[in-house]
C-alpha cells in the first residue's frame, strides 16, 4: 500500500479529493503536492490537461481519465485499485473536484464500499468570487451552470427570482452576455450583481454593478466575453410596501387584477389570502402606476 500520511489504516486505500489551482499555480498547496506525489494513481477529469500541471511540479504519478461516463461504472478501475489497497487522488481540470465537475459518483461508490474519502482543500472559483464580491456571504446558494437554451435559462432564473440568499452561477464565456441579458429581464436591471472573470489569472476582472449596467459593460467590451465566468447576484429584497405580501398573494392579486377593477381585486385577494386589504390595495396601486 502506498504510504500517505492520514491514509486509511484498513486494507483498503484512501481516496483523496484534491483541489488544484484555478489559474495561478502558486495557489497549489504543499499538502496537495505531497498527496499527488505519493498516491498510486491520479484520477483526472482530462489527463491531457492535468499532465501539464503535474509536469510543472515534477510529479510522475500515473494518470487515468475520470469523466462522467466511466466514473458511473461500479467496477471502475479506481474502485478496484482502492479496494486492493492503493491510495488514489481525484482532481478536476481546475479548482475543487465535484463542483460542476465529475467525481460525485466515484466518491459515493467509495464511501458505500467503506473506503476513506479525505478532502485536500484549495482553490474554488465560487468561494473566491464570493469572498471578494461585497455581497452578503453569510447565506448563499450555488446554481452551477444555467441551461444553455434561453427558454430553460429564463425558467431557472424565474424559480430563484425571489430567493433572498446571494445567488452564484457559473457561465461559459460564449453565453455570458445572453445570461446577463436574461438576468436583467428576470431579476430587474437594478439588482446588484458582480462578474468575476478569469479569477487568479492575468486578466482577472471583478466588476460589481446593477445588472443593467453590468450587462452594458460586458456588451461594450468583447474582452469581457472571454474566459471562465462566475456571476453573483444579490438575493431578493421585497420593496417596503410589499414586505407583508408573499409571492402567492401577489400571484392571486395579479390574476384578479386582470379580471376586475383594482378595489374589488384587492378586497377579494384579501379574503382569499388573509393579507390586509389596505396593503394589497396599495401594492396594486403601485403596480398600476408602474405600468
Amino acid at each position: 500500500m502506498t504510504d500517505v500520511p492520514g491514509a486509511s489504516q484498513s486494507t483498503s486505500g484512501t481516496l483523496y479529493v484534491v483541489a488544484t489551482p484555478i489559474g495561478n499555480l502558486d495557489d497549489m498547496s504543499a499538502r496537495a503536492l505531497k498527496v499527488l506525489g505519493d498516491v498510486a494513481l491520479i484520477a483526472a477529469e482530462d489527463t491531457r490537461h492535468s499532465i501539464r500541471l503535474l509536469q510543472h511540479f515534477g510529479i510522475n504519478t500515473p494518470l487515468a481519465a475520470c469523466h462522467e461516463h466511466n466514473e458511473r461504472d461500479e467496477g471502475s478501475r479506481f474502485l478496484t485499485r482502492l479496494l486492493a489497497g492503493d491510495n488514489v487522488a481525484l482532481i478536476s481540470d481546475a479548482g475543487t473536484p465535484l463542483i460542476s465537475d465529475p467525481g460525485y459518483h466515484l466518491v459515493r461508490q467509495a464511501r458505500a464500499a467503506g473506503i476513506a474519502v479525505v478532502p485536500v482543500p484549495g482553490a474554488c472559483a465560487l468561494i473566491a468570487a464570493l469572498s471578494a464580491a461585497g455581497l452578503p456571504s453569510d447565506r448563499f446558494i450555488f446554481e452551477g451552470f444555467l441551461p444553455a437554451k434561453a427558454v430553460g435559462r429564463r425558467a431557472r432564473l424565474s424559480q430563484v427570482k425571489e430567493e433572498p440568499r446571494t445567488l452564484i452561477f457559473y457561465e461559459a464565456p460564449h453565453r455570458i452576455l445572453e445570461c446577463l441579458q436574461d438576468m436583467e429581464e428576470v431579476f430587474g436591471g437594478e439588482r446588484p450583481a458582480l462578474l468575476a472573470r478569469e479569477l487568479t489569472k492575468t486578466f482577472e476582472t471583478l466588476k460589481g454593478l446593477p445588472l443593467a449596467e453590468l450587462r452594458a459593460f460586458v456588451e461594450a467590451d468583447s474582452n469581457q466575453q472571454r474566459g471562465e465566468c462566475v456571476v453573483l447576484v444579490a438575493g431578493y429584497s421585497a420593496p417596503e410596501d410589499e414586505q407583508a405580501v408573499n409571492s402567492e398573494a401577489m400571484r392571486i392579486l395579479d390574476l384578479l387584477l386582470a379580471e376586475m377593477p383594482l378595489k374589488r381585486a384587492a378586497a377579494l385577494a384579501a379574503e382569499i389570502t388573509g393579507v390586509r386589504k389596505n396593503l394589497l390595495y396599495q401594492v396594486a396601486l403601485e403596480k398600476q402606476k408602474a405600468h
